[in-house]
């Protein structure tokens, strides 16, 4: 045994993975240490052998393999598959048989972020897992080994297993955004065996983004993709965030579809086939698409926000399908249960083929309700939570509102529904409302902000 003494920035340790500003928060020195101790956790449960993927992210190749040098010195197997989405990482973690899988990534986040998704066997690793992770690292104990490393090709498999038992079907138009993202180079070898016309917009990895930042809930970040589908007259265009764990789509017209009504799309085909299903949503999505599962007969579960969270919580409750209004979509049916965005888009490009109907039809025959995006604001990580706990005092002798606490304040009254929560990964504030009307949802609008102006926070839009 070695001593060996380290300490995280307590802000990188987020409630679904690890994420900080390299140079700041985050340094390679803590890549070492999390391989260091996360190895450990591994070989405590029985473990020898896991997988490591990295996004385009500049930073990335020096985190991964300080990461890489720390795991195998705790006597692992580590499999390094290189560049790729961080489905792929999950896909191999199953595919290969490993004790689990770390994902050196910023998913969404600016350029100068960077992270670290994890696995132990199939589940993530996060929660009250990671806080116990950056005990551990304190008292810098650590079991040397002598460990390997060899390479895995796992794109091959991955897309292939994506197209097992889908049925696309020709004809379709599709233009997909890669953003600069890891995307890019599996999805163009994606692209070559499927039906249909595709083109590709930025598939050329660059951590930089340069033509777009890789957030596709941002509809700002769309407007690229939406123009080309307009030129091309596609069926509909899709998009990847920057390790293409979450999908955005826009319809044929080149309107933004989120992904809480994508997920209601999705809910109508797979509650078909699995009746009386269970389908989760995050405490985000719209009220049309918790009414629109019990139509089909599901069962409709609200669930903090987080892919690690609703990952857990799918394989608890045995859920069919799942999402967030950030675009992380998770099939149990016919797949493994974890957010993958290539599989999401081509059980999308199924169900267009096969209905024979533009994707606005399906829009339209939604109810129409006034809504916001998701309202990010600045908040610093350290005072985030007790803005939340203040407003949710604040409401605490009202009669005329049901509140929902499961994640934030959820609150429901007569205009519609807001929502006040932390972010898990960013110093920030998220706010969504909702509305039966553009009037309700002004008065939603003002209930809130005169909250939030006596924590001497302005919401966006005031």
């Amino acid at each position: 045994m070695t001593d060996r003494t380290h300490r995280f920035d307590p802000a990188i340790l987020r409630a679904n993975d690890i994420r900080g500003v390299v140079g700041h928060t985050l340094h390679t020195a803590d890549a070492h240490a999390l391989g260091e101790v996360f190895g450990a956790v591994i070989r405590e449960r029985g473990g020898g052998a896991l997988a490591v993927g990295r996004d385009g992210r500049t930073s990335s190749p020096d985190l991964e393999e300080a990461l890489v040098a720390g795991l195998v010195s705790t006597g692992l197997t580590v499999h390094r598959i290189g560049i790729c989405p961080s489905p792929a990482l999950y896909f191999a973690v199953h595919h290969l048989g490993l004790d689990g899988g770390v994902m050196v990534t910023g998913s969404h986040n600016p350029p100068e972020y960077n992270g670290f998704k994890m696995m132990v066997g199939v589940e993530p690793f996060s929660g009250c897992d990671l806080r116990d992770l950056g005990e551990r690292a304190r008292p810098g104990t650590r079991a040397p080994g002598r460990g390997r490393v060899c390479e895995a090709d796992i794109i091959g498999p991955w897309t292939g297993r994506l197209r097992d038992g889908l049925d696309i079907g020709p004809g379709l138009r599709v233009v997909w955004d890669c953003g600069n993202g890891a995307a890019g180079p599996a999805l163009t070898e994606l692209c070559r065996t499927l039906p249909g016309h595709h083109r590709i917009l930025f598939d050329e990895v660059d951590g930089r983004f340069p033509n777009h930042h890789p957030d596709p809930t941002v509809a700002a970040n769309l407007s690229q993709l939406a123009a080309e589908v307009r030129l091309r007259r596609a069926d509909l265009g899709i998009a990847f965030d920057g390790d293409a764990d979450r999908i955005g789509v826009v319809d044929e017209t080149g309107t933004v579809l989120d992904g809480d009504l994508l997920l209601a799309l999705f809910a109508e085909e797979v509650l078909r086939e699995r009746p009386g299903g269970t389908v989760i949503a995050d405490v985000k999505s719209s009220q049309v698409l918790f009414d629109r599962i019990g139509e089909l007969g599901g069962k409709a579960m609200i669930w903090p926000s987080g892919h690690a969270l609703i990952r857990r919580r799918m394989a608890e409750t045995g859920a069919v399908l799942a999402g967030e209004l950030s675009g992380h979509i998770f099939f149990a049916d016919r797949y493994f249960g974890f957010d993958d965005a290539f599989y999401a888009a081509l059980r999308l490009l199924e169900i267009l083929a096969r209905r024979h109907a533009p994707l606005s039809e399906f829009r339209a025959g939604l109810p129409r309700l006034a809504s916001t995006p998701e309202l990010r604001f600045p908040c610093p990580d350290e005072r985030k939570l007790a803005v939340v706990d203040d407003v949710r005092a604040r409401l605490a002798a009202r009669r005329d509102v049901e509140v929902c606490t499961i994640d934030g304040v959820r609150v429901r009254s007569a205009d519609g529904w807001w929502l006040l929560r932390a972010s898990n990964t960013q110093d920030a504030l998220v706010a969504r409302l909702e509305a039966t009307d553009t009037a309700g949802l002004a008065r939603l609008h003002t209930e809130l902000s005169e909250l939030l102006s006596c924590a001497g926070l302005t919401l966006p839009g005031s």
